[in-house]
């Protein structure tokens, strides 16, 4: 009988199980705690960065394809002239 608790199913499978369960759920209760502390400050906004440096941000809404079309029409694809970057080696 000195070894009767060791056999027992309950103690050796469903205690462990339990703390298990039930320290996980404390230990997760401080990383959801941090979801709603830091749920109130203010997100980093890359369009108001753009705008404070003085940069037109156009909405992608805006743009269509034959805006787009028209835009490159009116520009002058015929002249161009292939210029070499030079490289570290040259």
């Amino acid at each position: 009988m000195s070894n009767w608790p060791i056999y027992n199913k309950h103690l050796r499978y469903a205690i462990p199980f339990v703390i298990f369960i039930i320290g996980g759920s404390l230990g997760l209760q401080e990383f959801t705690s941090l979801r709603y502390k830091y749920r109130s400050t203010n997100l980093y906004n890359p369009r108001d960065e753009i705008k404070k440096a003085g940069l037109d941000m156009t909405d992608l809404n805006q743009i269509t394809l034959e805006s787009q079309y028209e835009h490159v029409k009116k520009m002058e694809i015929n002249n161009w002239e292939n210029v070499r970057i030079p490289r570290p080696t040259d």
